[in-house]
């Protein structure tokens, strides 16, 4: 299940929430990384970091160079209740990451002529979305459809203590159906009218898995499986249905109540669906991004459409989102991937535009009481990761 509000870097609510006009904008130019070739780097520190302050119980964290890893580490604790340490090879629920796997399918669909990524979604699911005929596929994957986010509704998620403690005892263990999360967002009106103005919502992504359904005959799971982690061999990549556990070994996520850390590892996937359901590790994730960037899923011209970007209005860096992307400008360049935050994990997936050097990053936060101090080590994370040890300071 992913937030309404874009993590990595905490884009926050009242951003997601805006509705300015926007318009399709093409990337600007690329800046190389500062970080030399296949130069090792040790990132334990920052990992430690992020721990020791009290905002994460575990922290794994994966950089590759031209294909090579250069760094793989893990720090903290997996599990609370044994003291068992954070292995490098955990899983973790990636949550919004999913998104660009999603995405990368929709875009090999319009590779293929199977779709076109400016019809209007009514053209393939006719009736299913109120006002389908002016929303495009486009703007699903690029969140201006102005569709309500399901998740934006109180009785489904809340963020507060009293939210979390709902969510930990029964709300976790609801199971949702595409079709009934559809619904929960078309019984709220849309935040704006389509294409004016922009709004994350997890039900633009519920709606693309309901596209590949139609248009494939397969679920969006099956279409992911066979187009990208078994090509690749992505192993430890998940795509879980119905089933709430975590496969192999991996760090459990909290909630921090007063009286202690609540246990939320476990949970029904069926309310993140194609919107975040994944699992996976920071291996399989890293070379999924050279993959994609490196030219092995997308033609050109469908890579090209996946970066091109809109603004998200208010957002730190002159972050814009793209086809489930989000470019981010960092202080040695512009840098390409997609975050993801759901209860206990939040995931981070970032490298360059061309593919040859990224970094995956999952750390279970913990202590959220001080968003800037969290903002300032995973900004320092992400420097060090991506331009190298003087950029970090």
């Amino acid at each position: 299940m992913t937030t309404t509000r874009l993590p990595h870097r905490r884009i926050a609510a009242a951003v997601v929430t805006a509705a300015t006009l926007v318009a399709l904008a093409p990337s600007a130019a690329i800046a190389a990384p500062a970080v030399p070739p296949n130069v090792s780097l040790d990132l334990r520190p920052e990992l430690n970091a992020l721990v020791e302050h009290g905002t994460s119980t575990a922290a794994l964290a994966e950089v590759r160079d031209h294909g090579r890893t250069v760094f793989r580490g893990a720090v903290g604790t997996a599990d609370l209740a044994t003291g068992q340490p954070a292995r490098a090879d955990g899983r973790f629920r990636i949550a919004s990451t999913t998104k660009s796997f999603v995405a990368t399918i929709t875009l090999q669909l319009v590779d293929e002529g199977r779709i076109k990524l400016d019809d209007p979604i009514e053209y393939y699911l006719p009736g299913a979305i109120p006002n389908g005929g002016a929303i495009t596929i486009r703007q699903l994957l690029n969140h201006t459809s102005g569709l309500y986010n399901y998740l934006d509704d109180p009785h489904v998620r809340s963020n507060t203590e009293a939210g979390n403690r709902e969510f930990l005892a029964t709300g976790r263990w609801t199971e949702y159906t595409p079709q009934r999360l559809l619904a929960i967002s078309t019984a709220k009106p849309p935040y704006f009218p389509p294409n004016q103005g922009w709004h994350y919502s997890n039900t633009n992504y519920v709606v693309i898995g309901m596209l590949i359904q139609q248009v494939t005959g397969h679920s969006w799971r099956d279409e992911v499986e066979a187009r990208i982690i078994q090509p690749l061999g992505l192993r430890h990549t998940t795509l879980p249905t119905d089933s709430t556990t975590v496969p192999g070994p991996h760090a459990h996520g909290y909630f921090k109540f007063p009286e202690g850390p609540g246990d939320v590892t476990r949970l029904s996937p069926t309310i993140a669906d194609a919107a975040g359901a994944g699992i996976s590790t920071t291996d399989d994730l890293a070379r999924f991004h050279a993959s994609l960037f490196g030219g092995r899923l997308l033609s050109p011209a469908q890579l090209s459409e996946m970066t091109t970007t809109v603004p998200i209005p208010g957002a730190p860096d002159h972050a814009e989102y793209g086809l489930g992307v989000v470019r981010y400008d960092l202080s040695c360049g512009q840098f390409w991937g997609h975050p993801g935050e759901i209860p206990g994990y939040s995931t981070g997936l970032l490298g360059t535009r061309d593919g040859s050097r990224q970094y995956a990053l999952s750390y279970n936060e913990y202590d959220k009481s001080d968003s800037d101090k969290s903002n300032r080590l995973y900004r320092a994370f992400e420097e060090k990761a991506l331009c190298g040890p003087a950029a970090s300071g």
